[in-house]
């Protein structure tokens, strides 16, 4: 029995496999699910040639493996599950690989609709049941399938910042329909409805890319909401990203004037088509939204409202014409990353009067999003909503750190009956909301917040025996989710919100842990190539509203190279690595080009952003020399180009670009380095940027993790680094040695630390160490950001060294894993769990009178390496000696435990916890 699954795991496994799995369970040993193209479920806008294909098993036998699959893909879903008239069957294919598949059969059309199936044969040749059908939908794939006219309202050329135009065309339908598919996009932003009711649940579509290159259209299934007789469809817009108000208060950036595009495409039963696209014939007015801005937030006048005004019979004789205009470059393009859509909803916790006699809600949570209401007021009266993140010292609302945006939602009643509101074409980041206009009970039935961000999915979670830490983790988390907007803004509150890339660069690893990302950086990495200059410079913000001479930082422009190489071994995508190879290329031409010598001295950096100097300005002990920094990044981006290249077989380039480095490293070392190993900056961030990129020789490497470990000492066990040597400070002393004072690190609560913050009482990650200072007082408002993610890159070593799940390079995206848990201080347990392309790691250990456990969940076809610490006597594996335990492998002693490998299923370890070096304190 030992190669059964214990009960109690059997119970678990069996909650986490969806139920249509479940009710194969007895029948197929092994079973197959979760199945996705081009990382989402049933997709209907692929405009990728060749689709890739990924799929999950499940078996509740251990070590279980996939030795082969077979996939079948038709134009009907009950002839598919029949086996007749296929497009396309791959036939058995000997191979263990089930992701990122690709489909190989004939080309395909736009509007063409693929069923598919799969089955797999595991490790013992034997074969699951055929999968459910699901399905993909090709876009349109050629510009001449769009006869749809691009429209606009007649009314005056630039009205950015005024009220938002609503279209609307009528149609009738006179037959049976098959299905029914909207095709639609802006100049803007659109709230479509069709009959009225909404299309949809996303948000802020067409979503934000560098529009005079790439402009997202999306897809909707209307079969529904098509009835027979007389439709109707009515589409409003907003500024949106387009032409609203952007960094130092720039507007218009990518054009003046809003415009709407759209085709309905309704298929009868018949097969014949009818198209009803936007032209001459639709109608413009304004209504009650009177202004919108993501900055500035909405003015909504509900005696505006037109009710009924996308029904079929809404009379529109005193609505304008609109105009066509052909001459619209558009360079159409499928969505391809996830919708921003609605989330958690948030009750008030508490309602408070400041001392200067406000009253505001507290939702508990700082988050991104909008307040919906449902108030009674007389027609004319007007209810102000200010929103922002924190209180002052002395419990007043402040929202100075806004700087010059508003973050106001202004609302005029139209009668005394209730009136229900939400916001459409802006969002505000906030916890506190000052109310104004309104003396009423406020509670949760008339006051609510909705959390809104990207529709990424949670993949991973972090627990400990410290709730602290716990906090940090949830902190994390939210600052992911509020600023992941479509793209990776830097703070979803003030007047910026734009796509940092050094923000990006620095939380991506962690990013990939706490959501699946693989789609969000996927979409915004295609945005980068297409803003980057001709000379291989990348733009300090992707989409770049800036100009071209915001170009070219160290540090924030290597996202061109980190960012591909993490979501490559986060999800095993090599198709990544293809699309973003000759941005990554030309970045480095480009500090190549730049460089003297091959030291790259020249140009402006941001150098360690934020780092903690005591007095804040640059003259600080922290401070580190930014070409320095700069020569590291250019070490590092070399180096992954050089992954990047064997990956891809360009042994050329890998050639090249090896002895590219090794001279970049050369003069790394002549240049900020002494024979004895001592930087010129004395930093933790020196130390940490050179010992993580290896950029100094074997034997200077212990003397200079040593002079980082004294200078942490030297600033009483604190953190100095700012957002570029952040992110490796933890994994750095934990790769030589000195976990202990990276847990340390972790667990320090004054200022500068991960923690403060949270004694404070932040519920997201703040853009300095100290946005509200030991005093109570606040930071300087002109950069004081309580929702900023770039400090959250701890969560990555939280996850991989504290929890112990990584990826094994060799074989990304968790196809090998390694489980190498560190025990820390004040910390008894800790749990993280990662929903990975080939399903849930779990990794989760404990310490109870010398007693360790560890409790480990790997899926189906991966195996992983088990790196056990501190091992004193006997190691059992569900009460068995590990010797016993046929699915246990390569058994062997290390420098910090003991090392062993497992195949798939749940496994807990027990044996004498016994630290072999001491603990150091600092």
């Amino acid at each position: 029995m030992r190669n059964k699954i214990p009960l109690s795991a059997k119970v678990l496994l069996l909650i986490l496999i969806p139920f249509s799995i479940r009710a194969k369970t007895l029948t197929y040993p092994v079973n197959v699910g979760n199945m996705v193209c081009e990382y989402k479920t049933n997709p209907i806008s692929v405009d990728v040639s060749n689709p890739r294909l990924s799929w999950k098993l499940y078996s509740l036998i251990r070590n279980t493996r996939q030795n082969a699959y077979e996939i079948r893909v038709g134009s009907n879903a009950l002839l598919l599950t029949k086996g007749k008239k296929l497009i396309w069957e791959s036939g058995r294919v000997n191979s263990d690989q089930s992701t990122q598949v690709p489909y190989k059969g004939p080309a395909l059309i736009s509007r063409e609709k693929c069923y598919w199936q799969v089955r797999v044969w595991n490790n013992k040749n034997q074969a699951s049941g055929w999968s459910e059908v699901n399905y993909w939908k090709m876009g349109l794939l050629n510009r001449s399938d769009w006869v749809a006219h691009w429209i606009q309202d007649t009314y005056k050329s630039d009205t950015t910042g005024g009220p938002s135009p609503m279209f609307r065309k009528e149609f009738n339908i006179k037959k049976p329909i098959r299905a029914a598919y909207l095709y639609i996009t802006a100049h803007g932003v659109y709230e479509a409805q069709l009959n009225n009711e909404r299309v949809g649940n996303d948000y802020f579509t067409p979503g934000f890319t560098s529009y005079k290159k790439r402009l997202q259209y999306q897809v909707y299934d209307v079969s529904s909401a098509i009835k027979k007789g007389d439709n109707a469809i009515g589409v409003t817009l907003g500024d949106g990203w387009y032409r609203g108000y952007t960094y130092d208060r720039k507007k218009d950036v990518y054009g003046s004037k809003l415009a709407l595009l759209f085709q309905l495409e309704v298929i009868y039963e018949n097969g014949s088509r009818q198209i009803i696209t936007s032209d001459k014939n639709c109608r413009v007015t304004y209504g009650p939204i009177l202004k919108s801005s993501f900055f500035d937030g909405e003015l909504y006048d509900a005696r505006n409202e037109k009710p009924g005004w996308s029904g079929a019979d809404y009379n529109v004789s005193q609505w304008d014409n609109v105009q066509t205009n052909d001459s619209i470059k558009d360079h159409l393009i499928a969505m391809y990353g996830p919708p921003v859509t609605k989330h958690e909803k948030f009750t008030p916790i508490q309602v408070l009067t400041t001392p200067e006699g406000d009253r505001v809600v507290d939702f508990g949570q700082n988050l991104v999003g909008w307040v919906q209401f449902r108030l009674k007021g007389k027609a004319g009266d007007t209810l102000r909503l200010f929103h922002g993140e924190v209180l002052d010292q002395k419990g007043n609302f402040y929202n100075k750190n806004l700087r010059t945006a508003k973050q106001e939602i202004t609302y005029v009643f139209k009668d005394g009956d209730a009136e229900t509101y939400e916001p459409h074409f802006t969002f505000q980041g906030f916890r506190y909301v000052k109310i104004q206009g309104y003396t009423g009970p406020i509670d949760s039935t008339n006051f609510v917040a909705y959390a809104l961000y990207s529709d990424m999915g949670q993949t991973g979670n972090f627990s400990t025996s410290n709730e602290l830490v716990n906090q940090l983790q949830h902190n994390i988390q939210w600052g992911q989710k509020g600023n992941f907007i479509d793209i990776p803004t830097d703070c979803p509150q003030r007047d910026e919100r734009m796509g940092w890339t050094g923000d990006a660069q620095a939380f991506c690893s962690t990013a990939t842990f706490n959501m699946n990302v693989a789609s969000f950086f996927t979409k915004w990495l295609k945005d980068l190539s297409a803003d980057q200059l001709k000379n291989g410079a990348v733009p300090y913000v992707i989409p770049n509203v800036l100009d071209s001479t915001y170009v070219a930082a160290s540090g924030w422009s290597d996202v061109a190279t980190i960012a591909p190489w993490t979501i490559y071994l986060a999800y095993g995508d090599k198709q990544i690595l293809q699309q973003q190879y000759a941005s990554m290329q030309s970045w480095v031409s480009y500090i190549q080009s730049h460089s003297r010598n091959n030291l790259w001295d020249t140009g402006n950096h941001f150098g360690d952003w934020l780092f903690y100097s005591g007095t804040d300005y640059e003259d600080g002990a922290a401070l580190t020399d930014k070409n320095l920094i700069a020569q590291a990044f250019y070490a590092y981006s070399t180096q992954l180009l050089i992954n990047a290249a064997k990956v891809l077989g360009r042994d050329e380039d890998v050639r090249i670009y090896t002895l590219l480095l090794n001279s970049i490293k050369k003069a790394f070392q002549t240049e900020y380095v002494t024979p004895s190993g001592r930087m010129i900056s004395g930093t933790q961030t020196s130390y940490v940027l050179a010992l993580n990129f290896d950029l100094l020789p074997e034997n200077l490497r212990e003397s200079a993790i040593k002079r980082l470990v004294q200078n942490i000492d030297d600033y009483d066990g604190h953190i100095t680094t700012g957002f570029l040597g952040t992110p490796y400070i933890c994994q750095v002393l934990s790769r030589f040695g000195y976990t202990d004072v990276a847990f340390s690190l972790l667990m320090k609560k004054s200022y500068p630390s991960w923690l403060y913050p949270v004694t404070k009482g932040a519920t997201t990650i703040w853009e300095r160490w100290d946005g509200i200072k030991p005093d109570g007082t606040l930071q300087d408002p002109a950069m004081n950001s309580f929702n900023h993610y770039a400090y959250g890159a701890i969560g990555d070593w939280m996850y991989k060294d504290i929890a112990g799940i990584r990826t094994d390079e060799n074989s990304p995206g968790f196809h090998k894993i390694w489980i190498t848990p560190h025990v820390g201080r004040h910390l008894t347990s800790a749990q993280g769990t990662l929903e990975t392309m080939y399903g849930a790691i779990k990794s989760a250990w404990s310490i109870a009178d010398s007693t360790y456990t560890l409790n480990v969940t790997i899926p189906p076809n991966t195996t992983a390496n088990i790196v056990l610490p501190s091992v004193s006597g006997l190691i059992t594996e569900s009460g068995n000696n590990i010797y016993t335990v046929p699915e246990i492998s390569n058994i062997q002693k290390n420098n910090t435990g003991m090392q062993l490998t497992i195949g798939s299923g749940d496994y807990t370890f027990v044996y004498t916890y016994k630290p072999t070096v001491p603990v150091v304190k600092h």
